[in-house]
């Protein structure tokens, strides 16, 4: 590697660190943070919102979506351009994503899921928090985040999702159409076309 290669990598390197060090501590799952049980210590609402959300994912959360989405909650999907208002929409859209991303029909449901979805780092800050995830969908490797924004009492206001490569966006369009098309009340969500 040429000198100049290496200083622009060292470069790069510390215009990293100095977001990461603007946006906030980083927090693993099960990580400090986190008292036994994994319940949160914290009274940030950003930090009860991921700890609601996980309860969900993990089937422990009583009243499911309805309980962590806020009625006002706007939904940003990768594929679809327009915003995806209200909590009946998002719910149909994370329903539609847990089913493709988890294998389970909703988000806390009593199934069983496959291993290969996980989250690998979270950031929070204030009222927002960027959880990154890997999965295995169909043997094809998905990245991506999901951008939560809270309201005071850690109810989701927003959620914005990013997916990466092309290809995962490629299978998860797909897959997500054909849920969206299966589902009661799916043509007020608008599935995502091709």
């Amino acid at each position: 590697m040429s000198a100049t290669a290496v200083t622009l990598r060292l470069a790069r390197t510390a215009q990293l660190r100095r977001l990461c060090l603007a946006l906030g501590p980083t927090r693993r799952r099960g990580r400090p943070g986190l008292a036994e049980g994994g319940v949160t210590t914290m009274r940030d609402p950003i930090h009860r919102c991921v700890e609601g959300w996980h309860r969900l994912l993990r089937g422990e959360l009583p009243g499911g979506l309805d309980a962590i989405l806020a009625d006002d909650v706007v939904f940003l999907s990768p594929i679809v351009f327009t915003p995806q208002r209200g909590k009946e929409l998002t719910k149909l859209y994370l329903n539609a994503a847990s089913a493709t991303l988890l294998g389970g029909g909703q988000p806390g449901a009593d199934e069983e899921r496959p291993t290969k979805f996980r989250y690998v780092k979270e950031v929070l800050s204030g009222r927002h928090a960027v959880l990154e995830f890997e999965a295995e969908v169909d043997g094809k490797y998905v990245n991506g985040i999901d951008m939560l924004t809270c309201d005071e009492a850690g109810r989701i206001t927003e959620f914005k999702v990013m997916i990466r490569p092309l290809q995962a966006i490629q299978l998860l369009h797909r897959q997500m159409a054909a849920l969206l098309a299966q589902q009661p009340g799916a043509a007020a969500a608008r599935a995502p076309r091709a």
